[in-house]
């Protein structure tokens, strides 16, 4: 019977062991100065040369003996011939001999061709630079295990080093592992995965310093990974394998590194990251990494990050912290390090973090990520406004220029922010997902600077304002119009089942995909039933929540709903018939104080402008008649 491993070893337990047991034959080599910025030297860097290596002028002006001014002032000026009691020099020019000063040009008054007037005198050695003032022959300028800057080649340079030896950097071997994998195209087919990590693992490590092998795609088969690994252990310093790293039954990779050589640890008390495996073949550290995103990349970091600096002999840098107010409680399970992707804006002065999605495999959520909240095992989470410290991702500065959206989805929040960035390189926009209702009590609770929304109310037949004026009541808000959009049902090309209505999907036993509560979409869907008299329990997939509608007409595509409602540009991404339901008002919502500040005005521009309205109406579905207009303010 197979082995099966999986522990729940603490993370810093993990790296520890992990460090502890690895040591590095670090080759050496020697490259040009110019080019060794960011090189780790594997040596002391001494000066051959002083710099300057000869007393140099230190301004433009004469070089005189210091004795011969004594005594100058405004009622005993001196005077002083030139070839006898000065030279001219300029600066950086060699001191002649018998000259132990400068005077400089501006303190001094021309007599005459050869003959000038000083009115004080200078000290010896006043404005001159002597030999070795910057850099002195034998001294150390950098040491071991230094990281080159810019400055530290100008001295190098300076000492007289034209070359300097470095540290090699550490080869990584990449072995992503998988049948169902294939490499990077165009087409891809059903059952098959772009093999994406290979390439964000290598550059992550050149990030770091290190000099990546990408080994090709392995099939889930024992003696091909092995013989894979024997191979990586022969071309490089540290192996890396991608997926497998479970305990399924292809899930290889920790008896491989079990036949093979030893294994350190299988399974870290992390969430995501658990099935990660360290340990050592042919002397080589090997990490198993698991296959998900997310838990690979955070696994990568924690302990290829570590390794790779620990080669280099440097201390890893830490990202900066922020204490930030949480907008919406975060629960996790005892026994392990919980680690949640969070999103951040600076709102009225206080920082508020919310996070994204928590699935390992959600790719996205790192690229969305502003910063990583840590919860520590045995913590049961946190409530909606506690204060909590997260790790950033990007730098505060960027952070305070981010103007943060949140409530419904539409693409015309992706489009403002596109917009932002080229009119205003030095403006920012983030957006999340959380259906309208839930902006609305965003802008309630000072979360958010934008919310974007589309509620119908059927007793009046409108939208957005009777909800503003049930959850806003006191809070000074202006609701701004975006976009008019078509709403209507998502369904495969050449609607085969016939669907024009809600009557019809509440007739047959058709698949749908819904959004998420609080969703205006969700909102118009159940009162199109209740206006078909249809129970929404009766409907097959009613509880299956997509976050925007590009995922509901993703699943209609790939054939997981046979239909949803949602907007023609979504089915127009995905190449999908559209039967049109209503025109509906999708609005911004912002806090008054927003709306009148620098940072809404920058907003209302692009809105207002041309460029908007072009992109947005060639999506087609999307009308932008009256886009920047006031619709409700209090």
């Amino acid at each position: 019977m197979r082995k099966i491993y999986l522990e729940d070893t603490p993370l810093q337990d993990a790296q520890r062991e992990f460090l502890e047991k690895i040591t590095f034959d670090r080759k050496v080599e020697w490259v040009r100065t110019t080019e060794a910025l960011g090189r780790i030297t594997a040596d002391p860097v001494y000066a051959k040369v002083s710099m300057p290596n000869y007393n140099a002028s230190a301004m433009d002006g004469v070089a005189v003996a210091a004795a011969k001014t004594y005594g100058a002032d405004e009622q005993n000026p001196v005077r002083l011939k030139r070839g006898v009691d000065y030279e001219i020099v300029d600066t950086g020019d060699p001191i002649p001999p018998g000259f132990d000063a400068v005077i400089m040009i501006e303190h001094i008054h021309q007599v005459d061709e050869d003959t000038i007037e000083i009115l004080e005198p200078v000290a010896p050695w006043q404005h001159i630079r002597p030999i070795g003032e910057d850099v002195v022959v034998g001294e150390m300028i950098v040491p071991a295990h230094h990281a080159l800057r810019a400055v530290d080649l100008g001295a190098i340079l300076a000492g007289g080093r034209v070359e300097v030896a470095v540290l090699c950097r550490p080869k990584v071997a990449i072995i992503p592992t998988g049948t169902e994998l294939i490499e990077p195209r165009d087409a891809v087919g059903r059952g098959e995965i772009v093999e994406f990590n290979g390439t964000v693992f290598a550059s992550y490590l050149k990030e770091w310093g290190a000099e990546p092998i990408y080994l090709g795609i392995v099939k889930d088969e024992y003696d091909t990974i092995k013989d894979k690994v024997l191979e990586a252990t022969r071309l490089a310093d540290i192996v890396i394998l991608n997926a497998g790293s479970s305990a399924g039954t292809e899930d290889y990779t920790v008896h491989v590194i079990s036949e093979l050589g030893r294994v350190f640890t299988h399974g870290v008390a992390t969430r995501p990251g658990k099935p990660t495996i360290t340990g050592v073949v042919n002397g080589k550290p090997v990490i198993g990494v698991p296959g998900y995103p997310v838990s690979a990349y955070l696994s990568l970091e924690w302990f290829a990050r570590p390794l790779v600096h620990h080669y280099y002999g440097l201390i890893e840098p830490k990202r900066n912290l922020l204490q930030v107010k949480l907008g919406r409680r975060i629960v996790s399970d005892a026994g392990a390090d919980d680690f949640v992707r969070m999103t951040v804006g600076c709102i009225d002065g206080a920082y508020i973090a919310n996070p994204l999605t928590r699935a390992a495999g959600v790719t996205m959520s790192m690229v969305r990520a502003d910063g990583l909240l840590r919860i520590p095992a045995g913590h049961m989470g946190y409530e909606q406004g506690e204060m909590v410290e997260l790790e950033l991702y990007r730098p505060k500065e960027q952070i305070d220029r981010t103007i943060v959206i949140t409530g419904s989805h539409d693409l015309s929040v992706d489009v403002l922010h596109t917009l932002l960035r080229k009119t205003y390189p030095d403006r920012f926009l983030v957006s999340s997902h959380v259906g309208s209702l839930s902006g609305i009590l965003a802008i309630q609770k000072g979360e958010a600077h934008a919310a974007g929304v589309h509620l119908f109310d059927e007793e009046t037949g409108s939208y957005n304002i009777p909800y503003i004026e049930k959850y806003l009541k006191g809070h000074e808000v202006v609701l701004v119009q975006l976009v008019y959009r078509e709403q209507g049902w998502i369904v495969p090309k050449g609607n085969p089942l016939g669907i024009r209505s809600a009557a019809d999907i509440g007739k047959s036993r058709l698949t749908y995909m819904n959004r998420q509560r609080g969703a205006g979409t969700r909102i118009l869907f159940d009162y199109l039933l209740k206006q078909e008299g249809i129970d929404r329990n009766t409907i097959y997939g009613y509880d299956r929540e997509a976050i925007n509608h590009l995922s509901v007409a993703a699943a209609v595509a790939g054939g997981a709903a046979d239909v949803g409602l949602g907007i023609y540009s979504a089915a127009q991404a995905m190449d999908l018939d559209f039967i049109p339901v209503a025109e509906e008002r999708y609005d911004l919502l912002m806090s008054k104080h927003f709306y009148y500040s620098l940072e809404g005005e920058t907003l209302l521009q692009a809105i207002r402008s041309e460029s908007f309205k072009k992109e947005m109406e060639s999506l087609g579905g999307y009308s932008c008649r009256e886009s920047g207009q006031i619709v409700y303010e209090n």
